[in-house]
């Protein structure tokens, strides 16, 4: 009854290791393959709109000099959210949450682009209403768009931290049963000892070798493959979201300034300021901090350049915030120019090719993608480190915790015979 009891045991403590270490293998698999490649692509749809708008106000200001360049830039960014919309809606599951935001999204993003030309056709025409059908529709962007893409963005991180969390989570039923199959065995060997003076038990010792093999490799296996996901997390799913955010701050501060231009104080705040450089300035707050030359450490680049890891990785980061302190400088004078009411002299410092708050932004833009490169590549490989530590030990553990009830069954049966 003892041998049977103890062989039961040893088969359930290799079932609760499997099931487990399963569980977590198919959450890994989750971050690498599901949740983190959706919040990515959400982030993607959030740039990408928040892209178009921030071209077709550029665009418009160029009105007929607008290059084939800056026409393509906008199209290819409606195409690129409109494809990642059908991703994501192929891969929310049952979330409704997530399915509210993706139909919202697909609901206006045709109102927007339609907005957008009328305002070229207008613009084109010498019409002035060209402005307020931009304005209007950089207004449904940011209001209904972007907050909609946000949304979505912020759910499938949601996702990609409970995935985590499921993959890092210690394996407590299956230690426990381990460790008491250890304390039973150690138990009969002594009740044994005792009983027929045999100091050892073959079978026994090989049934608490195969235990301990199972109990360390658990240990080890689920220990790198804890580590590995953490840094996945720390040095790539974290500098991901601060640096995407970083980007989309830069793509609205643009945005905000050409339409600044587009709208020559005809949007004011309650407090009558212009609208569109209050958002400009808080853009650029979010973005790099206070008004000196190094970001604050609450900002986004900020924290982006704290999260940097490797002179590699830092380097892209110091040279976007190298591009903000130009594109601060250059806005500067920008302003200055439009306040003084030479348009003329302030348009080509937004939109020029050469010394143009235009020419910082993608400086910016253009040094935020190679970091946001850089660490995809970076959680890419920690997730997959962490995947492999825990290859094999499923079947491993139910193969052994198999093979050691036999030698109990065995070491028992042999202790029985002595008396027979």
């Amino acid at each position: 009854m003892i041998g049977a009891a103890l062989a039961a045991l040893l088969i359930a403590f290799g079932a609760v290791t499997a099931w487990q270490v399963t569980d977590r293998s198919r959450a890994a698999d989750a971050v690498v393959e599901r949740s983190e490649p959706l919040s990515a692509a959400a982030a993607d749809i959030y740039a990408s709109l928040a892209d178009a708008d921030t071209t077709a106000a550029t665009g418009f200001l160029a009105g007929s000099k607008e290059t084939r360049a800056v026409r393509q830039r906008y199209e290819k960014d409606i195409a690129t959210a409109s494809e990642l919309l059908v991703k994501a809606a192929a891969n929310t599951g049952g979330s409704p949450a997530e399915r509210a935001q993706i139909a919202t999204l697909n609901e206006r993003l045709p109102v927007y682009t339609g907005l957008v030309e009328q305002a070229r056709a207008d613009n084109r025409q010498g019409l002035p209403l060209g402005g307020a059908y931009l304005r209007y529709a950089s207004d449904r962007m940011r209001q209904d768009l972007l907050p909609a893409a946000r949304r979505l963005y912020e759910a499938e991180r949601d996702r990609l931290e409970a995935d985590y969390a499921d993959a890092e989570g210690l394996p407590w039923a299956a230690i426990t049963v381990g460790l008491l199959a250890l304390g039973a065995l150690a138990w009969v060997q002594r009740r044994a000892y005792l009983r027929t003076n045999r100091v050892f038990d073959r079978g026994l010792l090989a049934a608490t070798a195969t235990t301990l093999v199972v109990l360390v490799w658990l240990g080890v296996g689920h220990g790198l493959a804890r580590a590995e996901l953490e840094d996945s997390y720390d040095h790539g799913a974290k500098p991901l979201q601060v640096i995407g955010m970083a980007r989309i701050s830069a793509l609205q501060a643009h945005g905000a300034e050409s339409l600044s231009l587009v709208a020559r104080g005809a949007v004011l705040t309650d407090d009558g300021k212009d609208a569109y450089e209050e958002g400009y300035g808080q853009e650029m707050r979010d973005l790099f901090g206070g008004t000196g030359d190094a970001p604050s450490g609450g900002s986004l680049l900020g924290r982006a350049a704290s999260l940097a890891d490797g002179a590699d990785g830092r380097a892209p980061v110091t040279e976007a915030i190298d591009g903000v302190r130009d594109w601060k400088r250059r806005h500067d004078a920008a302003r200055a120019a439009d306040v003084a009411g030479d348009y003329d002299r302030a348009l080509p410092q937004v939109i020029g090719e050469r010394n143009s708050t235009g020419e910082s932004f993608d400086r910016v833009d253009t040094a935020l993608r190679k970091a946001l490169d850089r660490e995809k590549d970076d959680f890419r490989q920690a997730a997959d480190d962490g995947r492999d530590a825990l290859t094999g030990l499923a079947v491993g553990a139910g193969v052994l915790a198999v093979l050691g009830a036999g030698a109990v069954v065995t070491g028992i049966g042999r202790r029985l015979s002595e008396y027979r």
